[in-house]
C-alpha cells in the first residue's frame, strides 16, 4: 500500500494533525510505502492508542491536491 496525502481527501483538514501518516511523511518528505504487515502492526498501535491512526480516505476523483 503506498500513502501520499495528495491522494486523500482529508488533506489539509483537521484529521491531518491526528494521522500517523501526517507525521511520518514530515521526516520522509514523500509517499509512504507500507506493507500489509506494517498497516496491520500501525492499526494495533492505534486501536492501543500508542499511535494516531490512519486518516486516509482516498480521493473519489483521482485527483491530488498540491499546497496553495
Amino acid at each position: 500500500m503506498q500513502i501520499n496525502c495528495d491522494d486523500c481527501e482529508m488533506q489539509y483538514t483537521e484529521a491531518c494533525q491526528d494521522c500517523v501518516v501526517t507525521h511520518v511523511l514530515r521526516d520522509l518528505g514523500g509517499p509512504l510505502e507500507v506493507d500489509p504487515n506494517q498497516a496491520e502492526a500501525l492499526e494495533i498501535l492505534a486501536d492501543a492508542g500508542l499511535v494516531a491512526p490512519l486518516r486516509l480516505v482516498p480521493r473519489s476523483d483521482g485527483e491530488s491536491v498540491a499546497a496553495g
